[in-house]
């Protein structure tokens, strides 16, 4: 029996619109109704996760991530996702609130990294992911090293996600080649794209191989925990 998928969105919209679309892609069917039951809750108006993690900003995004998780469970979703990656700092909170089965993307991205014999990663995301260790923490679990940019590269990555992708511009593509090529010379065997917005990035540039979007593994599962079959070809999502 399929089950309801209710996302938690909004963190930015355009990545709930991206995530949306992989959800499609990746399920496999034959029809219109062979696709998953999907609700949405997409609230820009969200506070900024990164300023308040970082101390920057002092209103907290809890409630209204809350909110937004109360919501599409009284429309009826049975299993949860939320595209967004510092978001998920809070994820144990809401979890604990709403008491449903919510898909973890750092914790599924940490599994498919494992399974691929992966030992050392860089790290791509906002300010706040990396300084709160969230991907540290279920990497550390099977032994994977991270790596993440220094501070002026993080800039660059900031620049990226915030100036240009958040307000709907083209991603200036030097700013994250600059960054790849760094992680890359580290040591890394994969990057990992730990935001959503670099998720669209991927999706429409040219960003070459041993990349691994979180968003598109958070996509996968949650089609999978609703029940569904993946459509041919993600079974593997560390591009080649």
């Amino acid at each position: 029996m399929r089950k309801t998928l209710g996302v938690i969105g909004g963190l930015g919209p355009m990545a709930t619109a991206y995530f949306l679309e992989l959800v499609t892609k990746m399920t496999k069917a034959a029809s219109d109704q062979e696709h998953l039951h999907v609700l949405i809750d997409s609230e820009p108006r969200t506070p900024d996760r990164t300023g308040f993690l970082t101390g920057e900003k002092t209103e907290d995004p809890f409630p209204w991530l809350l909110k937004g998780g109360r919501n599409v469970k009284a429309m009826g979703a049975e299993v949860l996702a939320m595209p967004c990656n510092t978001a998920h700092a809070f994820y144990d909170r809401l979890q604990a609130e709403l008491q449903l089965p919510f898909v973890h993307l750092i914790r599924e991205t940490a599994l498919v990294l494992r399974e691929a014999g992966v030992e050392n990663i860089g790290l791509m995301a906002t300010e706040g992911t990396v300084k709160t260790g969230l991907y540290q923490r279920e990497l550390e679990r099977f032994g994977i090293r991270t790596a993440a940019p220094d501070a002026e590269l993080q800039k660059q990555v900031h620049h990226v996600i915030f100036q240009n992708v958040k307000a709907n511009l083209p991603p200036e593509m030097d700013r994250f080649f600059a960054v790849r090529d760094e992680l890359f010379r580290q040591g890394a065997q994969v990057i990992v794209l730990g935001c959503t917005e670099l998720s669209v990035v991927k999706k429409i540039g040219n960003i070459g191989p041993g990349f691994l979007d979180a968003m598109e593994v958070l996509a996968a599962k949650s089609v999978t925990a609703c029940g569904a079959e993946l459509a041919a070809g993600y079974e593997r999502l560390i591009s080649e």
